[in-house]
């Protein structure tokens, strides 16, 4: 069946994107019941990912890993992918659910040639989405993505009944992951005497975490282990900590690590309650390392990295990189310098010496090693840095391009711009997913937060009229 009926039907006409428009900045995203995330584009794209691995190894018997977060609409996702790409005659292994980088690493451990995650990290249950790595646990490059879309239009024609790709279930993908993170840390490293409270969120951290936390012998309490289909982020995770915080003070605990919905990010909260964004997390790592170390001569950030940090950073003889927000742009400029540590303040953090992609629990274990080696509580080891104030502001527009094309909107955050000079910075830049504009300001003081957002708000505002 061809796909361009589909995409003329009534349950795709007013949503169809066009031609490699499929891939976001981060995999596949939507509403589940909404195009792009419905059972008949997902057939096709699995059998698109079948097609573009025989192109790539035609020689080879290839297979995919297909893993997932908790929600209830994965199943429906994994069976529609599976059902295209065997119809290829690729052979599938379904791993269950897996934090996103376990994906990235059973990829390579198992030797595939493609893996899926099927997660919408710190969303809601209501959406969900595709994520690809490459043989190398690697996230498929834009190229990549676009050969993939390539197929898309082309009829399923299913290869030969003898020929049709396997399924199985590879039942001990959790404990290989799981064994994975602990050899990846120092024979003496241990947790005994720490009191940590673990989020996961009800999502696909829910297992692991706790079985690693607990190996270390830490003495670990839980919250957002009882997923039900429908509350993965439902108030909790890296996104929304407001009940470990209580649940740390309440418990008197050291510390608490919260994971987002499919474990790639991570965010730590002091015994006081205090959150430790993914800034603090680097600032953090850096003092474990030195410039002169291989790889570490440099640190990755992107362009929302608070000012404070660079200037830290700096001040170690670190050299330091901003990017586009996001990670995949993180990850390509850390191979590029070839540095091994770069992340994002939401928690997104990649330890290229351990592991290929951003892994909530590899982070968490690594800060904590870094708080034994430097023999600090969490609340000491960022003592010495003070977050510069930062406001992002959200204004919803009819025409993102012609906003930030706008002469007079330049004009007032180029003002914005000078008059902050080395104490400050401005981001304007326009969202990928919603149509706004996200305003960021920050500086040494609020005063001058809340001002240059007032005036660069203002100027958007008048703009858009």
């Amino acid at each position: 069946m061809n796909l361009n009926p589909l995409l003329n039907s009534q349950n795709m006409k007013d949503n169809t994107p066009s031609l490699c428009s499929l891939f976001g900045t981060d995999g596949i995203r939507g509403r589940v019941g909404d195009y792009p995330i419905i059972p008949e584009l997902l057939v096709h794209l699995g059998y698109a990912i079948g097609c573009y691995l025989k192109e790539l190894s035609p020689d080879i018997i290839n297979t995919v890993v297909i893993g997932k977060d908790t929600r209830l609409s994965c199943s429906m996702i994994a069976s529609s992918l599976q059902s295209g790409i065997t119809a290829a005659g690729i052979n599938t292994k379904l791993v269950g659910i897996m934090p996103t980088p376990a994906i990235a690493f059973l990829t390579r451990d198992l030797g595939a040639e493609l893996g899926i995650v099927i997660s919408a990290s710190h969303n809601l249950y209501q959406d969900n989405g595709i994520k690809l790595f490459n043989a190398k646990g690697k996230k498929l490059s834009k190229q990549d993505e676009q050969a993939i879309e390539g197929f898309i239009n082309q009829p399923i024609e299913c290869v030969k009944p003898y020929n049709f790709g396997q399924s199985v279930t590879f039942e001990s993908a959790l404990n290989n992951y799981v064994n994975f993170c602990i050899k990846a840390m120092a024979k003496d490293f241990s947790l005994v005497g720490r009191s940590i409270v673990l989020d996961c969120a009800n999502g696909a951290t829910y297992e692991a975490a706790p079985k690693i936390f607990s190996y270390f012998k830490a003495d670990t309490h839980t919250i957002g282990v009882s997923p039900n289909g429908l509350n993965i982020n439902d108030n909790l995770g890296s996104t929304s900590p407001g009940q470990l915080q209580r649940f740390v003070k309440q418990a008197k605990a050291d510390l608490g690590i919260a994971f987002d919905g499919d474990g790639d990010r991570v965010i730590f909260v002091s015994g006081e309650g205090t959150i430790i964004d993914g800034d603090q997390l680097i600032y953090i790592l850096s003092k474990v390392v030195s410039p002169h170390d291989e790889g570490f001569q440099g640190i990755v950030g992107t362009s929302m990295t608070n000012l404070a940090v660079e200037h830290a950073l700096k001040k170690r003889g670190f050299e330091f990189i901003r990017t586009d927000v996001g990670d995949t742009h993180v990850k390509a400029k850390m191979i590029e310098k070839k540095w091994l540590l770069g992340g994002e303040a939401s928690g997104h953090i990649i330890c290229a010496d351990a592991t290929t992609t951003g892994d909530g629990i590899m982070t968490a274990l690594k800060v904590l090693a870094a708080l034994n080696e430097l023999n600090m509580t969490i609340e000491e080891a960022i003592a010495d840095l003070t977050l510069y104030p930062q406001k992002v502001t959200s204004i919803k527009v009819k025409q993102q391009q012609a906003i930030l094309s706008d002469a007079v909107v330049q004009s007032v955050v180029q003002k914005s711009e000078q008059a902050l000079a080395n104490e400050g910075r401005v981001l304007i830049r326009a969202s990928g997913t919603e149509p706004v504009i996200r305003v960021m300001v920050e500086a040494t003081q609020i005063s001058l937060v809340n001002q240059h957002t007032a005036l660069i708000v203002d100027a958007i505002e008048k703009a858009d009229l």
